[in-house]
């Protein structure tokens, strides 16, 4: 990956040289220099966790052609704020040493192939996602913002957010944890404290999502809230 962003990068640098007039070998070099020793910093914020084997790939687009710059003794390259070399993005170059400075900026795409999980067939808003829904394929993962999921205990079982179409790779957002009783139904409640547990019956004032609160109505009239375990029990730490 560093290799390939560095050549691009460098490229880009050769080409800003050609148009800065009258620059040497020796401040060509030193852009080029300056431009690896700043890809060192850069290219990590390019890693995202889990992602160490991804392939990247950049492309690049073009300055303005109507940009006349002036000679420049050192450019230096860097990153707009809030931005990264990840998907469409941008790169900026500045004069730092030259009789006039200029800062321009380029069009850049960074690609992130690697695999990831992708639906086989098209699924309405609300089905519930199970393995059978989803296939290994080599993907984009820089192609949406959406950060891409891995393991599989993060969405089997969760109902999608939208309408999902074939090919589409899961990322977070797509899908959330699914309803498992309504707001009326008898559930059971499990009191947890310290040494002790007392297990009971009550009424669910709420929807259960699991891993989400829930507000429950005890045999005593007593209204508790507590966090969903399935699709009938409610735990409430006291």
């Amino acid at each position: 990956m560093d290799s390939v962003i560095r050549k691009a990068l460098g490229l880009v640098l050769v080409f800003i040289a050609g148009m800065a007039h009258g620059q040497t070998s020796s401040a060509e070099s030193d852009m080029l220099e300056t431009t690896r020793h700043w890809l060192d910093q850069a290219v990590s914020s390019v890693r995202s966790s889990g992602s160490s084997a991804l392939k990247m790939e950049v492309i690049l687009g073009t300055l303005d052609s109507r940009l006349r710059l002036a000679p420049c003794n050192r450019v230096e390259p860097f990153l707009p704020p809030g931005s990264r070399l990840w998907g469409r993005t941008r790169m900026g170059l500045r004069c730092a040493d030259g009789a006039a400075r200029w800062s321009v900026f380029l069009p850049v795409t960074v690609k992130a192939y690697g695999l990831a999980w992708v639906i086989k067939g098209n699924m309405a808003a609300g089905s519930v996602l199970t393995p059978d829904d989803v296939m290994e394929a080599e993907v984009d993962w820089a192609e949406d913002s959406g950060a891409v999921v891995i393991d599989p205990a993060l969405w089997v079982g969760q109902v999608a957010t939208r309408g999902l179409v074939t090919g589409q790779v899961l990322r977070q957002g797509m899908f959330r944890p699914a309803q498992v009783f309504q707001a009326g139904a008898q559930v059971r409640v499990v009191a947890q404290g310290a040494g002790f547990q007392i297990m009971s019956d009550g009424q669910a004032l709420s929807a259960g999502v699991v891993g989400q609160p829930a507000r429950v109505k005890m045999d005593n009239g007593r209204i508790m809230t507590g966090v969903v375990l399935d699709t009938r029990t409610v735990k409430i730490e006291i």
